[in-house]
């Protein structure tokens, strides 16, 4: 099975997740940045799986559009949704919730917020002051989850 991934990342989080996916699915993987290219010709794909970084509350706008743009093709595809965040529980799926359709959301075969991280010294001064406010904490933070990595990919594979 071909899979197409295609992500938008600020800091690097999403791609890195990318890779931790990428050695637990079936099949090969492409990556497409959309911040560099976001013509993808999705045809020779059976799988998609595309995943952004929540900032302020929303994900990436290249996801977004991409998403929007390219609703019937990925309706035909077996897709996967991810964000990536520091929230859990409640307010993660709240937050995947709103990052994508409803009508892709409900045909996603996995959806899944599969943690975040933060490190302060890669991070431009407004996403730091804003990070370190709502975060109340001025660590650096890595939270991935394994778990809900599994999950998703399990329910791809």
């Amino acid at each position: 099975m071909k899979t197409a991934f295609l992500y938008a990342t600020k800091y690097g989080c999403v791609e890195q997740c990318g890779k931790i996916i990428a050695e637990k699915l079936n099949g090969v993987m492409d990556f497409y940045n959309l911040k560099a290219n976001n013509n993808v010709d999705l045809t020779q794909y059976d799988r998609v799986i595309l995943g952004g970084s929540i900032y302020v509350g929303k994900i990436q706008k290249e996801v977004t559009e991409f998403s929007l743009n390219n609703l019937k093709t990925l309706k035909n595809k077996k897709l996967g949704l991810f964000i990536c965040c520091l929230m859990e529980g409640e307010e993660a799926e709240t937050q995947l919730r709103n990052a994508y359709p409803e009508t892709l959301l409900e045909h996603a075969a996995a959806k899944e917020y599969l943690g975040g991280q933060a490190v302060f010294n890669k991070m431009n001064f407004f996403h730091s002051f804003i990070l370190k406010k709502v975060a109340k904490t001025d660590k650096d933070v890595y939270n991935l989850s394994n778990i809900n990595i599994e999950r998703f990919v399990n329910a791809l594979n």
